[in-house]
């Protein structure tokens, strides 16, 4: 398995060259994207995070700050908009009040257990939680998403019915927990499955993927 899946990234790495995911000017941002991208589309998180941008609200004290309807206002064109403002005002709090606003210090001590208490916090999920550990905190917790689930079953790799947990424990099983291995694999998942494999209508022939993927190669066959 292990073979396997450096196959995999060293095909795409090839094909895509390096991605430098994720997009953020800080680590606190990286957290608010995490919140926002929950059910939405990234282009849709980037018009909510240049609202807070220019009402200067990209820092934990000031996004507490914030009134909540204004906040609800602002980031609006990432949907679902009166409960991310409540999950995202509710994280900044504890981050306030318990870690004095230092997004380094509630990140940091056992990676199982940071990763719990984030688990436990509101509107924080397993994916919400990996990514905030791996792309705020730099933190080696590979991020799962519906990307990777698809792209993995049509690879063969996945029957396609493993909950989060079994697909996260793939990759950390393994690969070396290293956080530039686990940040680009996962933007090249991505990439790979906005430009070739995608949900409807994949694009097989010209896949990077091909020769190693059952699905491409039966679908080009037919």
């Amino acid at each position: 398995m292990k073979n396997k899946l450096y196959d995999i990234f060293h095909r795409l790495a090839a094909h895509f060259g390096p991605l430098h995911w994720w997009p953020a000017e800080t680590p606190f941002e990286v957290v608010i994207g995490a919140f926002l991208t929950q059910n939405t589309a990234w282009r849709n998180v980037e018009q909510a995070i240049a609202n807070l941008r220019q009402a200067s609200a990209l820092e934990p004290a000031s996004l507490l700050a914030l009134p909540r309807g204004l906040l609800e206002t602002l980031i609006r064109p990432a949907g679902f908009f009166r409960q991310k403002a409540e999950n995202l005002q509710s994280f900044a709090e504890i981050l306030c009040h318990r870690y004095g606003g230092d997004l380094a210090a509630l990140l940091a001590g056992d990676l199982d257990g940071v990763r719990g208490a984030l688990l436990s916090l509101r509107g924080v999920g397993p994916e919400t939680a990996d990514a905030i550990l791996l792309y705020a905190g730099k933190r080696p917790s590979f991020v799962v998403d519906a990307y990777t689930r698809r792209l993995f079953t049509r690879l063969g790799l996945l029957k396609g019915s493993e909950g989060y947990e079994a697909i996260r424990t793939l990759f950390m099983d393994n690969l070396p927990h290293e956080v530039d291995l686990f940040n680009e694999y996962h933007a090249l998942i991505v990439e790979e499955c906005k430009t070739f494999c995608r949900k409807g209508a994949p694009s097989c022939p010209p896949c990077p993927l091909l020769a190693c993927c059952p699905y491409g190669q039966s679908a080009v066959a037919l």
